[in-house]
């Protein structure tokens, strides 16, 4: 990055001094296996008790949610590994063991404080199935509206490649779309995001990101710890979910989290770029499964993209993939570009007769109820480009 972006980047900071954290009612706090573990990759249950300490003031003023890595590496002395183990099974096992000794030293922790919590283990499943979704935003708002902090994790013990999330930082930002959270804060072991490896003694921090394309030449490739499975760019990809959907981001280090969350210049502020919608528009646009693709023509993907039509059979070419009637599909145009997502209003058994028709033809040949949008545009969101 050059020195006149990075300059310009640190000075949006004056424009916008306030931290989207100081005023959240409610947050979703993601901390990662590197902030809680020491240099021998074991759990560092005084590293635990010191951020519980930092989040604790925050969580008596604010509903809170924690989003928490750290099962596996819990888990591995009570096992005998002297390291991460390769093998899947061996680290379910140790995320099993862990998960228990993890959430014991929360409970101990935010006890301290006053604070009572509940874990909560989460699959992908759980936010791709609209069902699962509902009870998951159900539970873990009673919980918070109780006075209770949330203690959430990716179920590994169970948990299937097919199943996961990918990291913790994707989960937490679902996580706060989930619980309509004011604001995401993200837990690290650097003081934010640099304009090049922060290793360098040139690294300058960026503290306020208004777009991420601001950022697109930042280097960010680096891996994450020996303990975790992220870097910066699953955070980058969190940031892009979650203010993408109107939610501001904090990225900052773990060790100055009461500083973060108490409003301070800490770490980096990504700002938000979209707006709010309905719980609905967010788990159909960023944790939705979807069933299927439609593949419409260049007159259609036009309406679509523009935002404000609903899709008609005559703009769909062809379709893939067997649906029922209200399953996430994905809209692509001729290219095969995503250009949204909708929930379609027939079943692909039916959509075979309906392609390319008019709805004055369709009502004709086969009754009034067919003389409707295959999408209705409430049920459509737009893909971001």
């Amino acid at each position: 990055m050059s020195a006149s972006v990075s300059d310009g980047l640190a000075s949006q900071l004056h424009e916008h001094a306030t931290s989207p954290v100081a005023g959240a009612h409610r947050i979703v706090v993601k901390v990662g296996s590197s902030s809680l573990t020491g240099a021998d990759g074991f759990l560092d249950e005084l590293a635990l008790q010191n951020l519980v300490t930092a989040l604790a003031k925050k969580a008596k003023t604010s509903q809170m949610v924690l989003v928490t890595s750290g099962a596996v590496a819990a888990g591995l002395r009570p096992l005998g590994y002297e390291k991460r183990p390769a093998d899947i099974a061996s680290v379910q096992a140790a995320a099993s063991v862990g998960q228990v000794n993890l959430v014991a030293a929360y409970a101990n922790a935010f006890a301290r404080h006053g604070l009572l919590i509940g874990q909560v283990l989460l699959t992908a499943d759980d936010t791709v199935r609209r069902r699962r979704y509902d009870n998951a935003q159900r539970a873990l708002t009673c919980l918070l509206e109780q006075g209770v902090v949330p203690i959430i994790n990716e179920n590994d013990a169970v948990t299937t490649k097919e199943l996961k999330f990918g990291d913790n930082d994707r989960l937490a930002a679902l996580v706060a779309l989930l619980v309509r959270a004011d604001a995401l804060v993200l837990l690290t072991d650097v003081a934010g995001l640099f304009d090049r490896n922060p290793s360098d003694p040139w690294a300058r921090r960026i503290p306020y990101v208004e777009n991420l394309a601001d950022i697109a030449d930042v280097q960010v490739t680096a891996p994450g710890s020996s303990v975790g499975t992220g870097g910066m760019i699953t955070k980058l990809d969190a940031a892009r979910i979650a203010t993408a959907s109107g939610i501001p981001v904090l990225l900052a280090s773990a060790s100055a989290a009461a500083a973060a969350l108490g409003g301070e210049d800490i770490g980096t502020v990504f700002a938000p770029v979209g707006r709010r919608a309905s719980g609905r528009m967010h788990w159909l646009a960023h944790a939705a499964k979807v069933r299927g693709k439609l593949i419409l023509d260049d007159g259609a993907a036009a309406a679509i993209r523009a935002g404000s039509a609903s899709l008609l059979a005559v703009g769909v070419l062809d379709y893939e993939g067997e649906f029922d009637a209200g399953d996430p599909v994905a809209l692509v145009d001729g290219t095969g570009k995503q250009i949204a997502r909708g929930l379609v209003a027939f079943d692909s058994v039916d959509l075979a007769r309906l392609l390319g028709r008019n709805t004055r033809w369709l009502r004709v040949a086969y009754g009034p109820q067919y003389e409707r949008p295959i999408i209705h545009r409430d049920d459509l969101v737009i893909t971001p480009a």
